[in-house]
């Protein structure tokens, strides 16, 4: 096996295996993960707070996430883990076969994205345990199988917090992520359109018209107003230079910044004391 990172995936289900002595990767997530870790470390910075998850440990992560993992080998154990992705496609489609009645709805998304669940609970082993031979083996799984298991995961997580309902089925209603709270924690990333559009469970049209009624603006311009507001704080406290503060706040173009800075402040931003 050559020295690196090996990964099988089948379907929406990965196995990843870390050979050398660790790597740092900024990781976004299209999809929500259950991620297992089989052996090794997996270092996981959600905004400057570090979780470490070691052999036997499971977290759920959302899919409007970005965080800095490190995958490394931990007590003479090389890195192995087991992904589970969670596809707009799949989750609807579990959410259209669940019975009505058994949904329950005073739930509220929990704000961190990272979710932590109970070490050695027998469904968690029981589920990723085996899987785990497939490592080693030049069987591929049944796409009956892996579908098998991609429902099995949902229900981990479902029988672990009712609360995860709505980070997992958040194309419906009563749980759709607020538009105007995601993109205020969000305005510095370089998103898309379609990937906001994602992050927050909806389509490109969807997320079109529900931001057309949160505000006058259309999204564009939104994003440069806030990114603006925070450029013109920054600048106004000093300390910082121009070509910093205009990558820092998500605009790409110096020049571009400038012009719309000068547009909005009346002055250039490097005149501002």
């Amino acid at each position: 096996m050559t020295k690196g990172i090996h990964t099988l995936r089948y379907s929406d289900i990965f196995f990843a295996m870390y050979i050398d002595n660790g790597t740092s990767c900024l990781h976004r997530n299209h999809s929500h993960v259950l991620v297992y870790l089989h052996s090794g470390e997996l270092e996981i910075n959600e905004r400057g707070k570090i979780t470490r998850l070691h052999k036997g440990d499971c977290a759920f992560i959302r899919k409007d996430f970005s965080v800095q993992m490190i995958k490394q080998a931990y007590g003479g154990e090389q890195f192995k883990a087991v992904f589970l992705l969670f596809t707009a496609k799949f989750l609807r489609d579990f959410y259209n076969r669940l019975d009505r009645s058994t949904i329950p709805r005073e739930v509220k998304r929990d704000k961190p994205s990272l979710y932590k669940l109970p070490s050695n609970r027998p469904d968690i082993v029981s589920l990723f345990e085996s899987m785990t031979p497939y490592f080693d083996s030049d069987i591929q799984p049944t796409d009956e199988l892996l579908q098998l298991k991609m429902v099995e995961g949902v229900y981990v997580l479902l029988h672990t917090d009712k609360n995860l309902y709505a980070s997992l089925f958040d194309f419906a209603e009563p749980w759709k992520i607020d538009l105007l709270e995601f993109m205020e924690r969000n305005y510095m990333n370089d998103l898309s359109m379609e990937e906001i559009a994602n992050y927050t469970g909806r389509s490109l049209s969807t997320f079109k018209r529900d931001f057309k009624r949160a505000s006058d603006l259309t999204p564009q311009k939104w994003l440069i107003k806030r990114r603006l507001e925070a450029a013109h704080e920054l600048l106004r406290k000093g300390g910082c230079k121009v070509s910093d503060v205009c990558l820092d706040v998500g605009f790409k173009n110096l020049s571009h910044f400038s012009k719309a800075y000068k547009q909005t402040y009346g002055t250039a931003p490097t005149k501002i004391r």
